[in-house]
């Protein structure tokens, strides 16, 4: 891959070099990602360069498929006649995203270079929370009355066809133009000429109001193994439709930013994040752990009188606290993925709280057992392998029920569980770890010395 986007770049070197315009063959040749991606490593004079070169149509295509950097690289070194012709090969949706990306003054003058139709539905699309239903959904849909024949409903959508953004599936209304079913392309096409799409269409539809988070959207397009879902408004009349396509995009948008939260990085921060943008983001996480820290330190400190009589302790702890934390960050991922999936709530999975503590109890025996035998061969002191066999079934429970329990009390308390799960079961397995571990060992401290 990396070599075939250095070929791509290297050609659009070649056409920068001769200042001719680019081939409809070598944009056929290469997908339009692709070619966005080589564009993205160039510095922002060649980018507009190369631009030029293109037909308006292509570089639309290509527009489409840039990452955010880009598209708003391209739309600085354009006039807004320019974008208007670019924009006008595009689907209303995705208009509306990059328009949420300009600034008002910007938007508002582009929006009044629009055709006027165009611009009320754009305007309605940037309405929506960016993240709703609404916001990711596209108007370019087909939408015909139940009562038409398959004859007439062929005729119709071999009209409507090229402004829409799929055809395979046909929502039908009613004579109120509420939503009342669909129905495949494929089943139009295989039935008797006369026969009326109400007979046809499916009329149990799963569908979205467009106030709907774009999670909730991924996750019904997960389970019922749709490839669209329309959206409709609170009198039930369609006013979108969400594709696959822009679920896939949800879908790694949601991952991304939960795995971000789960390590106190800003969702917006990528490996092109400036010096000072990356520090400003990550250091306010830094001093929160930092104050974390400090109750594990004051925990070790209430013992610093039995770590003075055995070293070995300084040597054990860490161990201790270590997979304590690795164990609880396992349940704490298949929590959130839980939670996400919507798949786990607080109220009916307590069966899934004893489960992780018996793999906490059971984990803990196994490595605790290993962790005890070394340190009896290194020391010499079966007290001390049996704290340490004690320490780490106790520690690994107590992670196994806190990874569970955190995020799930984090999301009632109307908290994001990605946002600070990993703070709060750092802390937990730290202090209970490292209290454990010394308070047997002062139990046994006669035996260890």
């Amino acid at each position: 891959m990396i070599e075939k986007i250095d070929n791509i770049k290297n050609e659009i070197n070649r056409y920068l070099n001769k200042k001719e315009n680019v081939k409809e063959e070598w944009i056929e040749d290469n997908h339009p990602i692709d070619i966005a991606e080589a564009l993205s490593e160039l510095d922002a004079s060649e980018i507009n360069n190369f631009t030029k070169l293109l037909e308006t149509e292509d570089l639309a295509d290509i527009f489409e498929e840039s990452e955010k950097e880009l598209q708003i690289d391209i739309l600085k070194c354009k006039s807004s006649e320019e974008i208007i012709e670019i924009f006008s090969h595009m689907a209303a949706d995705d208009i509306t995203d990059i328009l949420g990306l300009l600034p008002i003054q910007k938007r508002k003058e582009l929006l009044r270079h629009m055709k006027q139709d165009d611009a009320l539905v754009v305007k309605n699309l940037l309405g929506y929370d960016k993240e709703s239903a609404g916001g990711i959904m596209t108007t370019e849909y087909l939408l015909l009355n139940k009562n038409l024949t398959t004859t007439e409903a062929l005729q119709k959508i071999k009209n409507i066809a090229p402004d829409t953004e799929i055809i395979d599936t046909i929502f039908i209304a009613d004579e109120n133009k509420k939503l009342v079913g669909s129905v495949d392309l494929r089943n139009i096409l295989s039935s008797d000429d006369n026969k009326k799409l109400e007979e046809l269409m499916d009329d149990n539809i799963i569908k979205v109001s467009a106030d709907v988070d774009q999670e909730i959207v991924a996750q019904q397009v997960a389970k019922y193994d749709l490839t669209v879902i329309p959206v409709i408004n609170k009198s039930s009349i369609l006013i979108g439709i969400i594709t696959v396509d822009d679920i896939i995009d949800v879908i790694e948008a949601e991952n991304t930013e939960d795995l971000y939260k789960m390590h106190g990085v800003d969702e917006e921060e990528s490996s092109d994040t400036s010096l000072m943008q990356s520090i400003k983001s990550r250091m306010p996480w830094m001093f929160i752990n930092l104050a974390t820290a400090f109750l594990a330190t004051l925990t070790v400190a209430m013992f610093e009188d039995v770590i003075a009589q055995v070293a070995a302790l300084a040597a054990a702890m860490p161990i201790v606290a270590g997979m304590g934390g690795n164990a609880g960050t396992q349940t704490l991922s298949i929590v959130i993925r839980g939670i996400a999936l919507g798949e786990i709530d607080f109220r009916d999975n307590w069966k899934l709280l004893f489960k992780e503590a018996m793999v906490g109890i059971i984990n803990g025996a196994a490595t605790g057992l290993v962790t005890g035998l070394i340190l009896y061969l290194m020391y010499g002191n079966i007290y001390l392998g049996l704290i340490i066999f004690l320490a780490m079934i106790l520690n690994l429970l107590i992670a196994g029920m806190f990874g569970f329990l955190i995020p799930l009390s984090l999301q009632s308390l109307g908290i994001d569980p990605a946002l600070a799960s990993a703070i709060f079961l750092t802390t937990v397995t730290d202090v209970f770890g490292f209290f454990v571990f010394l308070g047997l060992a002062r139990t046994f401290l006669e035996f260890l010395i």
